[in-house]
């Protein structure tokens, strides 16, 4: 496949965070009066997503007068990093290793971008929009519920059993994901059944008394625990599907709450950065590989936020090259191997084409393609989505940019916020 034109082709200076920026001055017409700019990956952990992200995020903070930076990551935790960021009290390493979940916050890079937001000169806000915990313990959101309750409520004694069962299957990071899955797999039913209709409980008794709530403690205090309160009956969802077997379930399932959650930040936030996976961003469709045939897809956030927020929502994907991927084989990555080696993108696909296009990292306007370049992306149907896997994507559609990085390698680990982790991430880091 020949690549784009020169005409189509952006060039990157560089992915350096404190370099000049007239290098993007073509995301001006990209970006016009959107609220919400999200900026894809396609693997976690990768140096030179995290990079891209901090330059853009500074770009759009500087050129366009955006207010936050919101990271797939753990709604509830994530008030950790907002706090440090406005106040700067405490370590920022044990900040980062305790508001940033499912293994985001261990890296260098992501630890400048966050030093960056603390040091610039207008205010820019950190927020996380995911489930926290992984997504598989939903014990640290409902203790922030509880705690709340405690201040909001104080004659209320909540049912014991809650915390109990909740803490059968907690896990201290990403990689005891799969034992917390199968600790709560081992549940008996009753006990599963007993924790989702407590957590409707709370809900509905949280949601009825708002009036009082407000009163005893602000209506900010109490928004904020009603949105944590969501998030761990997510949680909770999310666990009952998936001991059901029921895996392609869980995006759109997972989804719909993170997108109630952008929307609840653009109540704070008049414009924000928004960092995901392509696979969550990308405005069609949700395809899973290993699906049952006639399995309808997930509906991702990207979807449903260009349904809420039409024009008002932007995304830019990112495609890669060579180098390496975050290890798709999970007995590896549990053992502490995040990264495996990422193959040059095959030929016909998107990520081939736009290989092709360009040796250095670049960006795609795809609102403004000639005739010709339009035809190539749309032929270019498949995309590496997830680790080393293609999956159909009609990036027309889906993306209004792309940012092509050429060369990758997994982020730096940390050594202050590994040393602040809990001890199944220190062993799997021992050098740091």
């Amino acid at each position: 496949m020949t690549g784009l034109s020169k005409q189509a082709v952006r060039p990157l200076r560089t992915l350096d965070p404190d370099a000049p920026l007239d290098d993007l001055a073509w995301l001006d017409d990209v970006v016009g009066d959107a609220r919400v700019v999200a900026i894809g990956e396609a693997s976690h952990y990768l140096a030179e997503n995290l990079l891209l992200r901090h330059r853009l995020t500074r770009y759009l903070v500087e050129r366009h007068g955006f207010g936050a930076y919101v990271m797939e990551s753990g709604f509830t935790q994530g008030w950790l990093v907002h706090d440090w960021i406005r106040t700067g009290e405490g370590n920022l390493g044990q900040v980062m290793a305790d508001g940033v979940t499912s293994l985001m916050g261990l890296w260098t890079q992501l630890r400048a971008h966050v030093e960056w937001m603390r040091g610039c000169d207008r205010a820019v806000d950190f927020y996380g929009t995911d489930l926290g915990a992984s997504v598989v313990s939903v014990l640290p959101s409902l203790e922030a519920v509880l705690a709340y309750l405690a201040k909001a409520d104080p004659a209320f004694t909540p049912d014991p059993n809650l915390r109990e069962i909740a803490g059968v299957f907690a896990i201290p990071s990403a990689f005891s994901m799969p034992e917390g899955i199968a600790a709560y797999g081992k549940l008996a039913q009753d006990r599963r059944d007993a924790l989702t209709a407590g957590l409707a409980d709370l809900l509905a008794r949280v949601t009825g008394r708002r009036l009082d709530y407000v009163r005893a403690t602000t209506a900010g205090d109490y928004e904020r625990a009603l949105r944590t309160l969501h998030e761990t009956v997510t949680i909770d969802q999310v666990l009952r599907r998936l001991v059901r077997g029921e895996q392609h379930e869980v995006l759109t399932v997972r989804d719909a709450t993170v997108a109630d959650t952008v929307e609840w930040l653009l109540g704070r936030e008049e414009r924000i950065v928004l960092g995901e996976h392509n696979g969550h961003l990308q405005r069609g469709p949700g395809l899973l590989p290993g699906v049952p045939p006639g399995t309808a897809p997930a509906t991702p956030l990207g979807l449903r936020l260009a349904d809420r927020l039409g024009a008002d929502y932007v995304v830019i994907g990112v495609t890669l090259g060579s180098g390496q991927t975050l290890n798709e084989n999970p007995e590896e990555f549990s053992r502490g191997k995040i990264f495996m080696d990422l193959e040059p993108p095959e030929p016909d696909s998107l990520d081939g084409l736009m290989a092709a296009s360009h040796d250095g990292p670049f960006g795609v306007d795809l609102r403004r393609l000639s005739a010709d370049d339009a035809a190539k992306v749309r032929a270019a149907s498949r995309q590496r989505l997830i680790g080393t896997q293609y999956l159909d994507v009609r990036a027309l559609d889906a993306y209004d940019a792309l940012v092509h990085l050429p060369r990758v390698r997994g982020a730096d680990p940390d050594p202050d916020v590994i040393a602040c982790s809990p001890p199944d991430v220190r062993k799997r880091f021992p050098s740091h």
